[in-house]
């Protein structure tokens, strides 16, 4: 997974950052596992994050 400069302000300097349309793919789906549990990512149609578990 490629991190991204970004020139906007909100994005935090020294913190890894990443392009969601990247992570989910064409499908606008991606799972995250923490402490062996899986949560799903998901882009809506209006643009906005989803997690779920």
């Amino acid at each position: 997974m490629n991190t991204i400069s970004l020139t906007d302000s909100a994005a935090l300097p020294g913190r890894p950052t990443f392009d969601a349309r990247a992570m989910t793919g064409e499908n606008g789906l991606a799972q995250i596992v923490l402490d062996e549990k899986v949560y799903t990512l998901r882009i809506t149609k209006a643009g906005k994050l989803i997690l779920t578990k």
